[in-house]
């Protein structure tokens, strides 16, 4: 038989079963599509989602939890007799803190009381001086008075006399006016001269001691012109040191300035404080905000107002967040660093720089959720408009 007969049977008495499979290339062909199509989907839906959502907001997770944090100081000097908290004890505004010793501070103003009631009684003094000084003055003008008149009277006894001396002068020539006569009537005038003389004299001072009664007079008015004992200057100092020994004595018990907790304590029992010298901080965990900090390419459409979602590491994505955008910081973290980046340099290498963004909370969510300053946030921005 031949090679082509024997080719001829065999393919005739093949069974069905063996007939060839379709080649594995087309199924290849049919995976890539598939995985073609599902990366076109994936594409559609992300570039859809950034579209409708996520270019309409901007997020971070470079953002911390901060409060304004009160200080607790003394404004006096004086020794701790009493602390009455603790690191994390919860305070309320008012709450005392700490008492200073108060016997220094009593001492001061039992004197600055004593200094008000002198004070008083030397200014009562004053207005009494003046009705005083008021009638001297009138009786230094009758003086003045008294001695014009004297004047006068001294001044006609002086022109009287002198017209007898000087017709006895003419009379004594012709002998008609004895000797002694004459001598008696020179001794008149000398007697009137010295009269008017001491007339003038005695006019001159009752002038000086009615000016000077006038001078003490418009003195003492001075220190009472245009106020009462109350309303007088003196009087008015005394009782100023009397109130900041008053105010000096309620500052020995420091109170809490706000709510918050309790942090940072550094005084003791004993210690002497001074002026401005912390002795603790109070943290207002209920008024915390969050600074995120965003890079500056993200910043392009951030605007005061804007609602914002945020997640604490502390309660996960379970717990939620809600705020606004209420502050953009007036530079980036590096320019107000301790020791700020010389970007003028020649081997300088651009950095992509963080502006912070403040974000208040909701008060009723921090209450429900307190958060502590310093935790970590995860922020996002809606910036949609």
């Amino acid at each position: 038989m031949s090679e082509t007969a024997l080719k001829a049977e065999n393919v005739v008495t093949h069974p069905a079963s063996d007939t060839p499979k379709p080649p594995a290339k087309g199924k290849r062909a049919r995976l890539f599509a598939g995985l073609a199509a599902a990366v076109v989907l994936g594409g559609v839906a992300y570039g859809a989602w950034y579209v409708l959502v996520g270019s309409q907001q901007v997020s971070t997770d470079n953002a911390y939890v901060a409060a304004d944090t009160a200080q607790v100081t003394p404004l006096i000097a004086a020794p701790v007799k009493a602390v009455r908290v603790v690191d994390t004890q919860p305070v309320h505004r008012g709450d005392v803190l700490v008492v200073l010793d108060d016997t220094d501070a009593k001492l001061a103003m039992a004197q600055a009381q004593a200094a008000l009631g002198q004070a008083q009684r030397r200014v009562q003094g004053y207005f009494a001086n003046g009705d005083a000084l008021s009638a001297q003055v009138a009786a230094r003008g009758a003086d003045e008075n008294r001695a014009r008149a004297q004047l006068a009277s001294a001044k006609a006894n002086l022109d009287r006399a002198k017209v007898d001396l000087d017709r006895r002068t003419n009379l004594a020539a012709s002998g008609a006016v004895s000797g002694e006569e004459l001598t008696a009537a020179q001794n008149a005038y000398a007697t009137a001269e010295a009269a008017y003389d001491a007339a003038r004299a005695a006019q001159a001072q009752a002038q000086a001691n009615r000016a000077a009664a006038l001078g003490s007079l418009e003195a003492n008015n001075a220190l009472t012109r245009d106020s009462t004992v109350a309303t007088n200057p003196e009087v008015a100092a005394a009782k100023a040191r009397l109130d900041q020994a008053r105010i000096d004595l309620e500052r020995t018990v420091i109170h809490a300035p706000i709510d918050g907790v309790v942090a940072q304590r550094q005084v003791q029992v004993g210690q002497r404080v001074s002026p401005g010298v912390p002795l603790m901080s109070v943290v207002p965990v209920g008024q915390a905000y969050v600074d995120a900090n965003y890079k500056e390419v993200q910043l392009k459409n951030v605007r005061i107002g804007q609602k914002a979602e945020l997640e604490s590491d502390l309660y996960g994505h379970a717990v939620k967040f809600h705020g606004k955008v209420v502050g953009l910081a007036g530079g980036t973290g590096s320019a107000f660093a301790v020791i700020p980046a010389q970007n003028a340099t020649g081997n300088w290498i651009k950095v992509v720089q963080r502006v912070p963004v403040r974000i208040a909370l909701d008060p009723e969510e921090l209450q429900v959720h307190p958060l502590r300053v310093g935790l970590s946030m995860k922020a996002v921005i809606h910036t949609g408009r």
